[in-house]
This record gives structure tokens, C-alpha cells and sequence, in this order.
């Protein structure tokens, strides 16, 4: 069986790992000032972010509430982040009423969204990604932002260009992509309408073992699945940087918002990374499809600027990746759909 050194080995190190606070972010959390609230904490990188967020407060030795407010579907979430804490608020922040009765918070986390299941559901996904940042930026409109997205406003890029940069024009593909791109310009109404500090990150893809591209490749080639490489290429980023890289840019936000594509330094071929896995797991592969010379591709060279290289590399993460299905890890059951080039998720 295939073991990586210094791989997490259970459920409770793996979480550990995921929230142990960077320098970068006991610095940040130790410079600002007021408590922290995250909304659409609920999901796969929130409860994450919110414990390292608390982590950081502590180890900077301030003391404020970080909230995580959610409708906590998995009840497990909640637990977790209670014990360990984090305030809970149970909330459906689209419900009338439902900002207004949340606390206030010099810092806000906006993690709310609304991408798989968006092409049959479109009213909910425009209403989630387009509608609720106008009332959040009303009820919060003294507070310093951060801006979940996404780098599917992009659209494809050619792979020989090493990835769509943050000022590059926008060519959405699909609803989900679409609404997500109406949601960074809502924000970004609001942060020069009412001098809200923003900073947008664009997201392209988080990975944390238990879900992400690279799971969804290494899961197809260990049970003998055929791998599409219709989408031939992507990024990658261990969740752990994402998430420091989401809490460090609270020290960035400006007007109008600052754009930061948080992502892996390196551009990943899916053939190749599959060969990796099937090195590892002594298996034949089955590719299926067409590669095409573009893809959805970031490049995050303005956020190396400001934070650095994301601290575990993609080899490493795949070598964890491999290590942890080995072992018969839990895993979400969450498929990324990257293999979509026509937006539909």
C-alpha cells in the first residue's frame, strides 16, 4: 500500500492540518481590529476557514468572536465548529429578515453561493449569487469585505498562456459562471457606492483530500474508470493555502476591490497526473475524450506577490492524495464536474 511521509492518517489530523493557521494569517488576524463574520460557512471550506480564523486570533493573542452563520445542512459542522470555538448561526440568509437578526461584525467572509445543481435550479442560483450580495453589502456596510468566487468567470484559456490573469476581459460560460461574475459586479457596486473595503478572490480549485479535481482523477484511476481529459488541464491549490490566502486578503481589501486569483502555481495535464496515480496505485489507465489547447486556467502570480507561493506544493498534494485513498480515507462524495467545458454543473 502506497504511503506518503507526513501524509494525514485520520479524519481529526487532516482537519487539524486544514485549519492550522500560517504565519501570514496570525499576522493579519493580530493587525486588525473587530470580530469576524463568515457567511455560507456551512460548505466544504468554511468550517476550515472559520477554525483557523480562531486559531490565528488566539495565537495573535486577540480576543473576538468569529461567527460562522449557515444553514448547517450537516448537522456535523456545526458540532465541530462549536466545540471548537466558533459561534454558530443558524440562518437562511435569503429568508426576509434573516441578515437584520445576525450580529454585527467589523469583517465579513461572504462564502455563499450556489454552483452544482445551478442549471436546474436558476432562479435559486441568481438569487444566491447575484441578489444576496446587494443585501449583504446593505447590512454590512461599515464592515471590511472578503469575496469568495470563482475562476470559471474566465472562461477557457489557451494553455500556452499560462492562465487568465485578474484584469483580463471576462468570457463566462453557463448560468453558474454568469452569476457568479453578476455577483462580483454587485459587490463591486457597492464597495465604490458606499466605501466598502473589498478584496475578491477567485478560487480555482480547492483540494483537501476528501474532494477536488485531483481526488476526482486519483478515485477514477484506482477503481479502473475511464479519465476524461476533455478539460486536458487545470490548477489546483491545497485548501489549507486557500483558505490563508481568503483571511490574509482582509489586510487587502481596498475600493474598488482587489482581484486576486487564488490558485497553484502550476498549469497540471490531466494525462499526466493520471500516470502519477497510476504509478502510485499499480494501475492501467483509460482515457476517454478529446484535449483541447484551452481550458479554465488561473494565473495567480499577483497573489504570489503579495503572499507568497502556496506553502505544499501540487506533487505533494497529489503523493497525499494517493496516500489517503490508499488507506480508505473518507471522502465527500462532491465531484468538482471540471471536466465541463460548456459551464453546465
Amino acid at each position: 500500500m502506497y504511503q506518503s511521509d507526513n501524509a494525514p492518517v485520520s479524519v481529526t489530523q487532516l482537519e487539524d492540518m486544514l485549519s492550522c493557521p500560517t504565519t501570514g494569517t496570525i499576522e493579519v488576524l493580530g493587525s486588525i481590529e473587530g470580530d469576524l463574520l463568515i457567511l455560507g460557512a456551512g460548505g466544504k471550506m468554511g468550517p476550515s476557514l472559520a477554525l483557523m480564523a480562531r486559531r490565528a486570533s488566539e495565537m495573535a493573542g486577540v480576543d473576538r468572536r468569529v461567527m460562522a452563520a449557515s444553514r448547517f445542512s450537516s448537522p456535523d459542522a456545526r458540532v465541530y465548529l462549536e466545540q471548537n470555538g466558533v459561534e454558530t448561526l443558524v440562518s437562511d440568509l435569503l429568508r426576509p429578515g434573516a441578515l437584520e437578526s445576525l450580529p454585527e461584525a467589523e469583517n465579513i467572509i461572504f462564502m455563499a453561493g450556489m454552483k452544482f445543481g445551478s442549471t436546474h435550479n436558476l432562479g435559486l442560483t441568481w438569487a444566491m449569487n447575484a441578489y444576496l450580495p446587494g443585501l449583504v453589502c446593505d447590512r454590512y456596510r461599515h464592515s471590511r469585505m472578503v469575496v469568495f468566487s470563482t475562476g470559471n468567470i474566465y472562461g477557457l484559456a489557451p494553455v500556452a498562456s499560462g492562465g487568465s490573469l485578474e484584469d483580463d476581459m471576462p468570457n463566462p460560460q453557463g448560468e453558474y459562471a454568469m452569476s457568479a461574475l453578476g455577483r462580483e459586479r454587485v459587490f463591486g457596486y457597492f464597495s465604490n457606492a458606499r466605501g466598502i473595503p473589498q478584496s475578491v478572490i477567485r478560487v480555482n480549485y480547492a483540494c483537501d483530500l476528501r474532494y477536488g479535481v485531483l481526488v476526482d482523477i486519483a478515485r477514477n484511476v484506482k477503481e479502473g474508470m475511464p479519465v476524461s481529459v476533455n478539460m486536458g488541464y487545470f490548477n489546483t491549490i491545497w485548501q489549507r493555502d486557500a483558505n490563508a490566502a481568503a483571511l490574509i486578503s482582509l489586510a487587502h481589501a481596498r475600493i474598488p476591490p482587489l482581484v486576486l486569483n487564488i490558485t497553484g502555481s502550476q498549469t497540471l495535464r490531466v494525462r499526466d497526473v493520471a500516470m502519477v496515480f497510476g504509478g502510485l496505485f499499480d494501475k492501467e489507465i483509460v482515457f476517454h475524450g478529446q484535449e483541447a489547447d484551452d481550458a479554465l486556467l488561473s494565473n495567480n502570480s499577483r497573489a504570489r506577490t503579495l503572499f507568497g507561493s502556496p506553502e505544499l506544493d501540487e506533487n505533494t498534494l497529489m503523493e497525499w492524495v494517493a496516500s489517503w485513498m490508499q488507506q480508505g480515507g473518507l471522502m465527500l462524495d462532491k465531484p468538482t464536474h471540471f471536466e465541463s467545458r460548456d459551464g453546465h454543473f
